[in-house]
C-alpha cells in the first residue's frame, strides 16, 4: 500500500503497546517540578505507585494468558466477553495510575519532539521511496545509522560469533517452499485479509472491524454505556474470529472498500513473500521469514565441520522478509529487517554449557511467570542462582542469556531498561522447554528484541521426517554401556504386500526406533493393546512384525540434538539504542546529544581547525589521514561556523571525540581533545592523537586515566 508524503512530516512511528505500558504525550518542552513537591517526596510517591502498578500488572498478564486460553479452546462467546471485559477494566485502571505517576514525575517524560526531529534532521533513518509517496513498513538507513548498525554487528559477531568459536553462515534468501511447509510456515504464518473488489487493493480484516467500532464509537458520543461495551467486546474480538465470522462482523458494521462496494470475502493470507524459481513458474518459492532453517538443514554438514564434536553453536546475520498486511508499529513491524540468529546444538540430556561459570555471577533482571502471574514485579538474581532454583531451566540458555546482557551493556544500551520476560506457558509452542525475551525499556514501553528459546529437538526432527534423512549426532562412551532395546523380527510378505516399494522405509523407521526401548515402548504398548499404530505416517499392524525387549552393550550413543536459539532483532535493537542513548544538554531543546560508546560511533573522532589558514588546513588532513589508517572513521569540518558550532553537530550524531587544530598546534605541535559527553578537553602531542583515540575505542585506556596523563585546558564552548 502507498502512503501519502504527507504522513511523513518527522520521523514519527506508531508503536504497538504492551500489557503493561499506555502512550505517554509528546511534549516539546518538560514541565518544572513545583516547589511544594521535594525530590524525596516525588520519590516515595512514584515509588507508592509503581507499586501498585506492579500488581495490576500481574492481574493484567494473569487475565490476558486466561483470555488466550478461553479462545484457544474455543469457548463459548459469552465466556470469553465476559474475561475480556475483566480484561479491558484491569487495563483502564492501569492507564489511571501511570496517568497519575507522570503527573507527579513529568521530568521522567522522553521529549519526542525532539528526537524524531534529530532522527530525521541528521539523517539517522528516512521513509523508503518517500519522493514516490513513500511505502508502509519499509524505512531507509541514513549515513549515521548505518554506520553505527555495522558496527553493532561488528561487535555481534566478535561477542559471539569469534569468542565462541561459532560455524558462522550466509544462507540464501529465496527458499523452496518444501522447506518452509516443513517448518510450518506455509500452513500456519497467515492473517486474514480482504480486498477491495474494484481496485483488488489489500486490507487486514481485523484491524478494518477493529478501525470501523472505534469512529462508531467516536461519531456516536451519548451512546449508552451498554451498547458501547457490546461494541468494544466485539472489538477485542477481532483477531479471534474465523473468516465467516469476520465477514459477518464487517457486514454488520458497514464497513466499505474505497470504491464503496462492500469488501470481498476474508481469507487467509500468508505473510511470507512468494516468488517463482526459474523462467517456467513451476518451482514456488518464498523470501525466508527468518534466518534459521538455512541453519537446521545443513546440520549434518555443519556437524562434519566441527569434526562430529558436540555441543556446537552455528550462527547467521542477514535479512528476514514479512509481507505484512498493515505494518503499523515503525521499525518494530517491518516488511524487510535484519536478524541475527544463533542455532546451539546441544544433546538434549546435558544441557550444562563448558563456560557457564564464567557468567555465572552476573546478575539479569528476570521477570517470570509466577512473578508476572503474581506480584508483578521483577527479580535481580545471579544466573548460577536462576538455574540452580530451576527459574531458568537449563546453563546453556541461561549462558546465553548472560551473554546477551554482555552483548547489550557493551554497545551501550542503558542496564536500567534491560529486563527478560518468561514466556508464560500460554505463549509457548507446544515442544518449548523454555523461553526468554529480552526486552528493552523504550518511551512507547517494554518491547521484545532477542528470544531466547529452547526448542528441543523440534526443528531438526521435522526436516529430518520430511527429508527422511539421519539430523543424528553421535555420543561416544568412555565405557561401554548397558542400553535397553527392541530385537524386532519382520513378516516380510506382509510388509510386502502392505507397503511394496516403501517395505525398506518402513523397517528402517522401526529398526531406528528400536535402537532405544524407551522410543519403542510407546510402539509395542499401542500394537498390543489396539493391534495397530501409526510410525512416520505409515499403518503399521501386529501381524507385521514380532519383538522381544533385550540389552546390548554400545560403545556410542545417537541422538538427535535440542536447540537452543537466541534471536536478535538488529532493527528493534538498533532504534532502541538510538533512544537510549539521547539527551538534552541542560535540558535545552537545541542541543540534542547523541551519546555512543566509541565502539559503535558513527565516527570515532571529528578533526576541527580554529581557522581556514592553509597550514592549519594541512594539519588537519594530517591528523585525519593518522586515524582513519588506523581503521577509525573520522569527520573533519572546515566550514566558517564557530566552534562551538560545530562541537555542536558532532554532537548531535554521536561523535564521542573532537580533536581541535589552533595556532600553537603550528609552532608546539600539540593539539586539544574534546570527549563529548563531559565537554572536558586535554592537550596532548599530535603524534599521540591516532593511538590514544584507538586505545578509547577498543576500551583500552578510559577517559579518566586520560585526564590524570595529559594536562586539562578550560575552553569554552558558546
Amino acid at each position: 500500500p502507498r502512503c501519502a508524503a504527507a504522513a511523513w512530516p518527522l520521523f514519527i512511528i506508531h508503536w504497538t503497546y504492551s500489557a503493561y505500558d499506555t502512550p505517554s504525550s509528546a511534549k516539546t518542552k518538560k514541565k518544572p517540578v513545583t516547589a511544594m513537591a521535594s525530590t524525596n517526596t516525588i520519590a516515595e510517591g512514584s515509588a507508592a505507585l509503581q507499586d501498585e502498578l506492579d500488581a495490576l500488572n500481574a492481574k493484567i498478564t494473569k487475565q490476558g494468558s486466561h483470555v488466550r486460553a478461553l479462545k484457544k479452546a474455543s469457548s463459548s462467546v459469552d465466556e470469553i466477553s465476559s474475561a475480556v471485559d475483566a480484561l479491558k477494566q484491569l487495563k483502564l485502571t492501569a492507564e489511571t495510575l501511570r496517568a497519575k505517576k507522570e503527573l507527579l514525575d513529568p521530568t521522567a517524560q522522553f521529549n519526542r519532539k525532539s528526537f524524531d526531529e534529530l532522527i530525521l534532521r541528521k539523517m539517522f533513518i528516512v521513509p523508503s521511496f518517500e519522493i514516490h509517496g513513500g511505502v508502509k513498513g519499509l524505512f531507509d538507513l541514513g549515513p549515521p545509522a548505518c554506520a553505527v548498525k555495522a558496527a553493532m554487528v561488528d561487535v555481534w559477531r566478535k561477542h559471539f560469533v569469534l569468542a565462541e568459536s561459532m560455524l558462522e553462515m550466509e544462507c540464501t534468501c529465496l527458499t523452496p517452499e518444501a522447506v518452509l511447509k516443513t517448518s510450518g510456515h506455509v500452513d500456519r504464518f497467515t492473517d486474514l485479509m480482504v480486498k477491495d473488489p474494484v481496485s483488488g487493493e489489500c486490507f487486514r480484516a481485523d484491524k478494518l472491524l477493529e478501525d470501523a467500532i472505534d469512529e462508531l464509537i467516536e461519531e456516536n458520543p451519548d451512546m449508552p454505556a451498554a451498547e458501547k461495551e457490546g461494541h468494544l467486546r466485539i472489538q477485542i474480538q477481532a483477531d479471534a474470529f474465523s473468516p465467516a465470522e469476520l465477514d459477518e462482523q464487517l457486514v454488520k458494521y458497514g464497513c466499505k472498500a474505497p470504491s464503496d462496494e462492500p469488501y470481498g470475502p476474508s481469507f487467509p493470507f500468508n505473510l511470507m513473500f512468494k516468488t517463482s524459481i526459474g523462467p517456467e513458474g513451476t518451482a514456488v518459492g518464498f523470501l525466508r521469514p527468518e534466518t534459521a532453517q538455512g541453519l537446521f538443514v545443513n546440520f549434518r554438514r555443519l556437524l562434519d565441520a566441527n569434526a562430529q564434536k558436540m555441543p556446537f553453536a552455528a550462527a547467521q546475520i542477514g535479512l528476514g522478509f514479512r509481507n505484512e498486511i498493515a505494518p503499523r508499529s515503525g521499525l518494530l513491524r517491518v516488511r524487510e529487517f535484519c536478524m541475527g540468529e544463533i542455532e546451539h546444538f546441544v544433546n538434549p540430556d546435558d544441557k550444562s554449557h563448558p563456560n557457564f561459570s564464567s557468567v555465572a555471577s552476573k546478575e539479569l533482571v528476570l521477570f517470570g511467570r509466577d512473578d508476572q502471574l503474581g506480584s508483578g514485579k521483577t527479580k535481580t538474581i545471579a544466573v548460577g542462582e536462576a538455574v540452580s532454583t530451576g527459574l531458568v531451566n537449563n546453563e546453556t540458555l541461561a549462558y546465553f542469556m548472560a551473554r546477551t546482557q554482555l552483548f547489550m551493556e557493551k554497545i551501550g544500551m542503558d542496564p536500567t531498561r534491560l529486563r527478560f520476560r518468561q514466556h508464560l506457558t500460554t505463549e509457548m509452542a507446544h515442544y518449548a522447554c523454555d523461553c526468554w525475551d529480552l526486552e528493552i525499556k523504550s518511551s512507547y514501553g517494554w518491547v521484545e528484541c532477542v528470544g531466547h528459546a529452547d526448542r528441543a529437538c523440534y526443528d531438526l526432527l521435522v526436516h529430518g521426517k520430511a527429508t527422511k534423512t539421519a539430523m543424528e549426532a553421535t555420543l561416544k562412551l568412555d565405557e561401554a554401556r548397558e542400553v535397553e532395546v527392541a530385537k524386532l523380527k519382520f513378516n516380510r510378505k506382509a510388509l510386502g504386500k502392505t507397503f511394496k516399494a516403501d517395505q525398506r522405509v518402513v523397517a528402517n523407521a522401526l529398526e531406528g526406533l528400536a535402537e532405544n526401548w524407551k522410543d519403542f515402548e510407546p510402539i509395542a504398548t499401542a500394537l498390543e493393546t489396539d493391534g495397530t499404530t501409526t510410525v512416520d505416517g505409515f499403518e503399521i499392524t501386529k501381524e507385521m512384525l514380532t519383538w522381544k525387549k533385550t540389552s546390548k552393550k554400545v560403545h556410542e550413543i545417537k541422538f538427535t540434538p535440542s536447540v537452543i536459539e537466541p534471536s536478535f532483532g538488529m532493527g528493534r535493537i538498533l532504534y532502541s539504542l538510538l533512544e537510549h542513548c539521547f539527551y538534552q544538554r541542560d535540558a535545552d531543546e537545541q542541543r540534542c546529544v547523541m551519546k555512543f560508546k566509541p565502539a559503535v560511533a558513527p565516527h570515532k573522532c571529528a578533526v576541527l581547525p580554529i581557522s581556514s589558514g592553509a597550514e592549519v588546513n594541512a594539519l588537519v588532513d594530517e591528523i585525519a589521514a593518522e586515524l582513519m589508517e588506523c581503521d577509525m572513521s573520522t569527520r573533519v569540518d572546515k566550514s566558517t561556523a564557530a566552534l562551538g558550532r560545530r562541537y555542536a553537530r558532532v554532537d548531535e550524531i554521536g561523535v564521542p571525540f573532537a580533536v581541535t587544530v589552533d595556532f600553537d598546534s603550528l609552532t608546539d605541535g600539540s593539539v586539544t581533545l574534546r570527549e563529548r559527553d563531559s565537554m572536558a578537553q586535554i592537550r596532548l602531542p599530535k603524534s599521540d592523537v591516532a593511538r590514544v583515540v584507538f586505545d578509547f575505542v577498543h576500551g583500552r585506556f578510559t577517559w579518566e586515566e586520560a585526564i590524570a596523563k595529559y594536562p586539562v585546558v578550560q575552553v569554552k564552548e558558546d
